[in-house]
């Protein structure tokens, strides 16, 4: 079993996740958390997996998103059917992930075959991955397929890594070992029964329910949350002469903040209510907010640890671009309309 020290070690300056702690993520079933025990995953609850999430961020960045998000993807196997999903998920290693984006078509050629092309960016893992998930907008020959409501009907997809073509063209100063790449697919002959649709599922569980908005907010929020303890971890390292224990208590404080919001939302469903629209919109706002204080007092913290912070080689300097590259995310931004540039 590898430590936080081992695996620190193995990812600093890499430029992927390395065989030795990949070994180490399949033998311990770290991307099923999310996958139910009966397709022989780790069946978390939603406040259980949140804390596991937060101490993978903590130990490393992109170790921490590459699990966050191809863990995420694997939480698919709830909305495919059960004799697809036991079949996937049969292999330990299997491990989904791909593309929010909509970025190409599937044309039906039967009720049963859809030909699929197009390409799509941003699939945290891509060199780990053994399928792609992938959104795509219905079409049959060659014209878009409609709704009752006239829109374009998008389907999500999942094909095996045989049938897509990975880019390595991630080049952001941080998440460097995520393998965040782009990849492409070119007339791959998908089956119906790897279809998907991201609210309708094939099990019953609590975990099933959870708006995707909220499941979204709080897995990215444990990760900055995550990767903020470790910077100041190491910014005391640098200048422990300085009081960063107020910054350190308000990491925790917030951990237990969104712990409790997962226990509460959780404690809902359970009593087979909705979580209102209001609700979610409350959690969300929380998010931006928390993500934009952190965001402020990480930049602070930094510019009192001195020229030795700015080493490209030092681990503060990895944990600095490896937080704010994940920031970049579009989730918590705020509009650009609601802000002050002035100074």
């Amino acid at each position: 079993m590898l430590s936080t020290k081992d695996i620190r070690q193995e990812l600093h300056g890499a430029s992927r996740i390395s065989d030795e702690v990949m070994q180490y993520i399949h033998e311990e079933g770290l991307l099923k958390i999310w996958v139910p025990q009966k397709y022989g995953g780790l069946g978390y609850r939603f406040e259980e997996g949140l804390k596991a999430l937060f101490g993978w961020a903590q130990t490393d960045g992109s170790f921490g998103w590459m699990l966050t998000l191809c863990a995420g993807a694997n939480y698919f196997s709830r909305n495919v059917k059960p004799e697809i999903a036991e079949l996937l998920f049969t292999h330990s290693e299997t491990c989904f992930g791909g593309s929010g984006m909509v970025g190409g078509t599937a044309e039906k050629i039967d009720n049963s075959y859809y030909l699929i092309n197009g390409s799509w960016n941003f699939a945290t893992g891509a060199p780990h991955l053994t399928h792609f998930t992938l959104n795509a907008k219905m079409t049959e020959n060659g014209k878009p397929i409609l709704d009752g409501n006239g829109n374009e009907i998008v389907r999500s997809f999942i094909i095996p890594k045989e049938q897509a073509q990975v880019i390595p063209n991630w080049k952001s100063m941080g998440m460097k070992a995520s393998g965040t790449y782009s990849f492409t697919v070119e007339n791959a002959i998908v089956s119906e029964e790897y279809g998907f649709v991201y609210d309708i599922f094939f099990t019953n569980d609590i975990l099933d329910s959870i708006p995707f908005r909220v499941f979204a907010d709080l897995t990215l929020l444990v990760n900055y949350l995550g990767m903020a303890s470790h910077f100041i971890e190491e910014a005391v390292l640098i200048r422990p002469e300085i009081h960063f224990k107020s910054f350190a208590e308000s990491v925790e404080k917030h951990l237990e903040k969104v712990l409790q919001i997962a226990g509460e939302v959780e404690n809902i469903l359970g009593d087979h209510k909705d979580i209102s629209e209001g609700y979610q919109n409350e959690i969300h706002q929380y998010g931006v907010e928390l993500v934009q204080k952190l965001s402020h007092q990480i930049l602070t913290v930094y510019t009192q640890l001195g020229i030795r912070a700015t080493d490209t080689n030092s681990a503060v300097y990895q944990v600095f671009c490896d937080y704010f590259t994940a920031a970049m995310h579009f989730n918590f931004r705020p509009s650009a309309n609601d802000l002050d540039f002035s100074f």
